[in-house]
Order: C-alpha cells, then structure tokens, then sequence
C-alpha cells in the first residue's frame, strides 16, 4: 500500500492561517451558542480533568511541554498577541472584575487591623497578615 501523501507543512500553515483570519463571526457565533453545552459538559468531566491533570503531573508531561514550547515561542506569543489583546480584553472584562473584586473588598473592609506602628515596626507586618488571613477564610469557605 502506498504511504499517504502529505502537503508540506508551510503550505498547510499557511492555509489555515488565512481561513481562521476570516471565521472570527463563525466563531463568536458557535461559542455564542453553545454555553450551556459548555457549562454543563466541563462540569460533567471534573473527574477527568482531574485524572489528566494527575497523570499529565506524575509523567513530567507539563514539564516536557513547557520546555518543548521553550521561552522563545512565550515571548513571541506576548510580543505578537498578549500585548495587543491586553488592552481590550481588560476593557470587556470590566464588568467581570467589579463582580468578582467586590466582595474581596468587602472583606477587607470589616477586616479589624492592629495599629499601625512606627516604620518597619512588626504590628505594620501583622495588618498584612491580618488581611490575608482574612481572605484566606473567606476564599476557602464562599
């Protein structure tokens, strides 16, 4: 039987390329669509994750993938998308971040704080310390 036949690899990049470029509306609608699907297949499959997420630890495979990725294609993933997406993505998350920061605020503000002390005194550690511990129950208990 004969091998299959390939297309080379640049070519192929770059079909895909040029046809993801144009089905952002295709995409928006489809995720659009389907978050309910969504919510309810990812909290159907906890147990797997975990179980992927076990294994992939217990191999070394997200060591393996991070240095198979390596810092070069990190930075080009900052330098080519992270930065300009930064800006926008906080925008439209704005309404996301007051929600979830809100009650954090809440609890360090009924957090009672020791006095504040002199520069570099131990009771100006402990209002962190206070602070964190406070959060700390809350996030373990909501």
């Amino acid at each position: 039987m004969p091998p299959v036949t390939v297309k080379p690899v640049g070519k192929v990049a770059e079909k895909w390329a040029r046809r993801v470029a144009g089905a952002s509306q295709d995409y928006s609608d489809g995720a659009s669509a389907a978050g309910s699907r969504w919510a309810t297949g990812a909290a159907g499959g906890a147990a797997n994750f975990k179980q992927g997420v076990t294994q992939a630890a217990a191999s070394g495979r997200f060591e393996k993938g991070i240095a198979r990725a390596g810092q070069e294609k990190y930075t080009r993933g900052i330098v080519s998308k992270g930065s300009v997406r930064y800006g926008p993505g906080a925008a439209a998350a704005e309404g996301d971040f007051h929600k979830a920061i809100g009650p954090v605020l809440e609890v360090i503000g009924r957090t009672d704080l020791p006095m504040k002390g002199p520069r570099g005194a131990e009771s100006n550690y402990q209002r962190g310390a206070a602070i964190g511990k406070a959060l700390r129950q809350w996030a373990t208990t909501r």
